[in-house]
């Protein structure tokens, strides 16, 4: 166990970030499940842009890598294309 203030605070506050992290990725996922099984052209035109931000979120904030976050978007706005 940590004896340092400084480290008992950095556990507990990594905690707290490695919570939130699991989160903002578990609810991203969820969103891009949901992208990929529409089959309605303009609910996915709507659900795009939310998850694109959210995936850019996620790419800023160093949970996820950025060129996953790409390969993402780029495979995301392919399907909606090819939807419409």
């Amino acid at each position: 166990m940590a004896n340092h203030k400084s480290s008992l605070k950095r556990i507990r506050s990594s905690a707290a970030k490695r919570l939130r992290n699991r989160y903002q990725a578990k609810t991203t996922r969820n969103a891009i499940k949901k992208l990929r099984n529409t089959t309605d052209a303009t609910e996915a035109k709507t659900l795009l842009p939310r998850v694109i931000s959210m995936l850019d979120r996620l790419a800023k904030k160093n949970v996820i890598h950025k060129n996953k976050a790409s390969n993402n978007k780029s495979k995301l706005t392919k399907l909606v294309n090819s939807l419409s």
